[in-house]
């Protein structure tokens, strides 16, 4: 992939399976057993079985190892296996290192995952606690000091900016967690099922740290997915038709660190995000007016909006109008502010549903989706489309 021409790996891979775990704040059980679990589950849905796998591929951040899967699996020899550094900017990445993989011959089916026990075990949200010595934690000493520890408090400082440079107010974050919040009461399968919100109780959900209110942060999460690669010719003689991988990009911005990127000369933007949506439009010749349902990462509502401006759906500081008024289907799976919090990787199960049919908050006649992953760090994104279009 090239920031700087079109690539050709557009419409030779496809995603032909998923599957999951459910979603819960307590699985009782072992990463390891999620991961298989949800590997399991997705080539099940691919109609292909465990000897059919040569590749794996996860985060550098997952406790479970591609050799240790393929054995607890029963997958046998692998050509392939491959991790993505950066935590939930890695979701998409995944699927792009399956999809280079598949295309050159290097492994014919790739299983990627994602399994943690994030809530009942990691706690993201407690921040920083204990480090080992690295270049990226010198990035980090330059802000812990001064009382941000947290995922949220870094967000927390763009967001601030954004408000003011845009003369908004908090509540303009509201809209997000209200729209997925929406969708996911109608699925079954997320935690906040039968829950909505409205924008009152956004706006009385207590401080996190301000402009960020509890209903703007993304859940904790125990549970596993995953997703099957294999080429578009071969996925068309599986049970459901193919999810092609119409374009799939990584990006990192100028002056880019791991969340607290704060010594950029603007803090309104996501500027690798900006290099994900370039290299996506570039290699797929489409535009924002040709994408049907949007999967925005949304581990805080702010970098939602950013992204929707990046990705050129609307002028900057207008995300929030754009929201509000439903112009595109975002996160119809509840996102992981509603469903649940699976680094990025159960949004891309639900686009894959939008193409199939078969999501709970179908929208109808979708030919193309856009996911994205991770924001505030290395991030990465996904157009998929049909196959006969």
């Amino acid at each position: 992939m090239s920031i700087r021409s079109r690539d050709s790996l557009g419409g030779r891979a496809a995603i032909v399976g998923i599957g999951a775990t459910e979603f819960s704040k307590d699985s009782g059980r072992s990463e390891l057993k999620l991961a298989v679990e949800a590997v399991q589950a997705a080539l099940d849905d691919a109609g292909l079985s465990p000897c059919d796998v040569d590749g794996l591929v996860t985060f550098t951040m997952d406790t479970s190892p591609e050799i240790t899967v393929a054995q607890a699996a029963g997958i046998g020899e692998l050509s392939f296996f491959s991790r993505i550094h950066y935590g939930g900017g890695a979701a998409c990445a995944t699927v792009q290192q399956a999809a280079l993989a598949v295309a050159t011959g290097t492994a014919e089916v790739v299983v990627c995952y994602r399994a943690f026990n994030e809530r009942s075990v990691r706690r993201f949200g407690s921040g920083v606690q204990q480090r080992e010595p690295s270049a990226e934690g010198a990035a980090l000493g330059w802000n812990l000091p001064f009382g941000l520890l947290t995922p949220a408090s870094w967000v927390a400082m763009a967001a601030q900016r954004y408000l003011h440079t845009f003369g908004l107010t908090p509540e303009a974050f509201g809209h997000v967690a209200v729209t997925d919040r929406r969708y996911a009461a109608n699925n079954p399968a997320a935690y906040f099922y039968g829950r909505p919100i409205t924008l009152a109780e956004h706006a009385a959900s207590r401080w996190i740290v301000e402009p960020l209110r509890l209903l703007d942060c993304c859940q904790e999460t125990d549970g596993g997915q995953a997703i099957v690669v294999t080429s578009t010719e071969r996925a068309r003689d599986l049970p459901h038709a193919p999810a092609v991988i119409v374009a799939a990009a990584q990006g990192a911005g100028r002056a880019q660190e791991q969340m607290t990127s704060f010594y950029r000369d603007d803090l309104i933007g996501l500027p690798e995000t900006g290099v994900v949506a370039r290299q996506l439009w570039r290699t797929s010749g489409l535009t924002p007016g040709d994408i049907d349902v949007g999967i925005l990462y949304d581990h805080f509502t702010p970098f939602v909006l950013m992204q929707l401006e990046e990705f050129g759906f609307c002028k900057p500081g207008e995300a929030a109008e754009f929201v509000a008024a439903d112009a595109l289907p975002l996160n119809t799976h509840g996102g992981q502010l509603g469903e649940a919090y699976l680094h990025g990787m159960n949004g891309i199960a639900e686009a894959v549903r939008q193409l199939r049919g078969t999501s709970a908050n179908q929208i109808p006649g979708v030919a193309r989706t856009l996911v994205t992953a991770g924001t505030g760090v290395p991030t990465s994104g996904l157009i998929l489309g049909a196959d006969d279009i």
